[in-house]
């Protein structure tokens, strides 16, 4: 598979807490298990040329069943910020606000801070732009990020051969446990707390459980629109879990459901962008995830990619596939702005070290067969400069209202 995000095998540190113990670790309250639903951004696309419609309105008007499934949960998120915003004014005028225990709040702390090491040995641009954060919100990413990666570890990891369904039915109920406050694990404990404090919602997690499901049986798609389904899948969702927490700025004069939107666009992007890396590593273990039916339009096959030699009709296609991922990253970058202030510098290093992979593609004459396209450390530390401008900046004029009809 090619993973949204980097990998990590997490250690079994963890063994030294008891279940008794991780269990006061949240809320006695546990936290709701709330009813969710899913779109982002398609592009109809084939033979590098793109559909006669922007970007920003098949947003609020997806036009395909991948599409339609997703804006559902899109919806159900945005509706979920805004319920808790009023829960919030209510527990402030009520007294509901409790204090955790010390001892509580002591393991809580340790487990927090083993998900910022996990973090910043793994994925280190994103970690330092973290660090602007607020303590809260920083620990809370943390977590949410280990989660992830601990999933797709389970199918793209060094034991992902042993990996099979009942495994990631075992992983599903660990995370339906943690969701009503019965975490397994410290880095468990973690997610538990925070999903109990923002208004997350269980079902893009339960939605990136399926992505590896999805891994297990399917090496081919037939479309983009299966392989968009697939990609919010295993990224799209991430975007989904992670601005609730990063938050939408006091000032912005966009829609939730817009900025929401945004995020899932960024995961889409993201996760085109790591299919368009990994060709060639992917196809050695049997595995293409490209459109087959832009594959034939271009005159190719999945032999040819097999083959791994690059010709002009390969050069054509990628940058077809290229242009849409971009494409993805400029509706992106619209909702970035609208995040909270302290939210949007480890967002904008991530995404503007994404784009630089697509411009290393280019610069290897689109061998991603033999060639794996990165940035390099001078260019990430570059980056993170002209990331922390960007996040200086406000712009909610970008994002439009999403279509009411």
């Amino acid at each position: 598979m090619a993973g949204a995000l980097l990998r990590v095998i997490c250690p079994t540190e963890n063994a030294s807490f008891s279940a008794p113990t991780l269990f006061s670790l949240v809320p006695k309250n546990g936290s709701q298990v709330r009813g969710y639903s899913t779109v982002c951004s398609r592009l109809k696309f084939s033979t590098g040329v793109f559909a006669a419609a922007s970007l920003s309105s098949v947003v609020a008007n997806p036009p395909g069943s991948s599409e339609k499934k997703v804006y559902e949960v899109v919806l159900k998120q945005a509706a979920l910020v805004k319920e808790q915003k009023k829960e919030k004014i209510l527990d402030v005028i009520t007294g509901n606000d409790q204090a955790e225990s010390m001892t509580r709040g002591d393991l809580l702390n340790g487990a927090y801070n083993r998900c910022g090491e996990v973090c910043a040995e793994y994925a280190k641009t994103f970690y330092l732009g973290t660090l602007l954060m607020t303590p809260e919100r920083r620990r809370a990413v943390w977590a949410i990020y280990v989660w992830c990666r601990r999933t797709d570890e389970l199918v793209d990891g060094p034991n992902a051969s042993h990996i099979t369904p009942k495994a990631l039915d075992r992983w599903e109920q660990k995370l339906n446990d943690l969701f009503e406050g019965r975490p397994y694990d410290m880095y468990d404990a973690a997610l538990s707390d925070t999903v109990s404090k923002y208004p997350v919602d269980i079902q893009p997690f339960k939605d990136m459980i399926k992505g590896m499901r999805m891994d297990l049986k399917k090496s081919r798609y037939k479309d983009f629109d299966e392989l968009y389904l697939y990609c919010y899948y295993v990224a799209g969702t991430v975007g989904l879990m992670s601005v609730p927490v990063m938050g939408i700025a006091p000032e912005s004069k966009a829609s939730t459901e817009s900025v929401y939107n945004a995020a899932l666009a960024l995961g889409i992007a993201n996760q085109l962008t790591n299919i368009l890396r990994d060709v060639g590593e992917d196809a050695r273990r049997g595995r293409i995830y490209l459109p087959q039916d832009e594959l034939a339009q271009a005159g190719l096959s999945d032999e040819d990619i097999f083959k791994g030699k690059v010709t002009d009709k390969w050069r054509s296609f990628m940058k077809g596939q290229i242009k849409r991922a971009r494409m993805f990253f400029d509706e992106a970058e619209k909702g970035v702005a609208e995040l909270s202030a302290a939210s949007r510098w480890p967002v904008w290093a991530s995404l503007l070290l994404y784009k630089q992979i697509l411009d290393s593609i280019e610069v290897n004459d689109y061998d991603n067969f033999t060639k794996r396209a990165y940035v390099g450390k001078a260019k990430k530390f570059a980056s993170l400069p002209i990331a922390y401008g960007r996040a200086l900046m406000h712009g909610s004029s970008k994002l439009a209202e999403p279509s009411r009809s």
